[in-house]
């Protein structure tokens, strides 16, 4: 038995998130889908982690036990040919038997692209976050400031959050600015459902003045969803990279929105 690990990108506009559900389009079922039509045999794949509805990946991590023998080269030719254009696999590569996609990660880092004009985009609307709110940079970039560190993110969780505990620690969470674009990129040793976006929500409140940066030190005493902001929309959300530690040897080339970055 061969323990496969590969990286996926994937525009998640037309699916119901990563994990497979009945009846809809799902990344993890369309995968597991292409896998077998190269294994002739149903497979199952572990993720790094669920991205939502609507959610993009520049790099998702994935892993799948198989005692098919195929080169490489196949399994990342053979993927990408029975895959829709909207999910490429980028690289594969066996792996230690004791290497788990989620469970071996380190470091999850997310990144939100927001574009601030005052209407939407006919073209990259589905790729994008959009408000039409002018926003103060230094408003924001204090505001990020005091999401990093260990705190409860109670107030930032959905009803549906499945983790057993609220406390996460962020390492980093920064914004470039370019034009009519913003630039969010987080790192942090993990994520809550929802818990980007409920703080996209907040960021763009302060941004546009309806609140001062404080308040972000209030929803965490708060410890109370109802007492923040509506959910932000996933259309900008892509889940950018995830860290191993690197006695597994894993390609870990940073992946980054940021096409112009050297």
């Amino acid at each position: 038995m061969k323990r496969i690990a590969a990286e996926v990108e994937y525009a998640g506009t037309d699916y119901f998130g990563w994990q497979k559900q009945p009846n809809v389009p799902t990344i993890q079922s369309t995968i597991e889908k292409a896998i077998e039509e190269i294994a002739q045999k149903n497979i199952e794949i572990y993720a790094s982690g669920r991205t939502d509805a609507g959610v993009h990946a520049l790099g998702q991590i994935f892993h799948f036990d198989t005692n098919v023998d195929r080169p490489i080269s196949a399994w990342i030719k053979g993927l990408n040919a029975n895959l829709p254009n909207s999910i490429r696999i980028k690289w594969a590569q066996e792996v230690s038997a004791e290497f788990h996609a989620r469970h071996s990660v380190i470091e999850r880092e997310y990144q939100y692209l927001l574009m601030q004009r005052s209407m939407n985009s006919a073209l990259i609307n589905p790729l994008t976050g959009w408000t039409y709110y002018d926003l103060d940079h230094q408003a924001i970039k204090k505001a990020l400031l005091r999401f990093e560190g260990q705190h409860d993110f109670s107030s930032f969780r959905s009803s549906e959050c499945q983790a057993p505990s609220p406390i996460k620690t962020i390492k980093s969470f920064d914004c470039q600015f370019f034009s009519d674009f913003f630039l969010f990129t987080i790192k942090a040793d993990g994520f809550l459902h929802h818990q980007i976006r409920n703080m996209m929500a907040v960021i763009i409140l302060i941004g546009r003045g309806e609140k001062d940066v404080d308040f972000v030190d209030e929803l965490f005493l708060e410890k109370d969803r109802s007492k923040a902001p509506p959910t932000f929309m996933p259309n900008g959300l892509y889940l950018s990279n995830i860290k191993y530690d690197n006695h597994w040897d894993l390609p870990q080339e940073p992946n980054s929105l940021n096409i112009f970055k050297s």
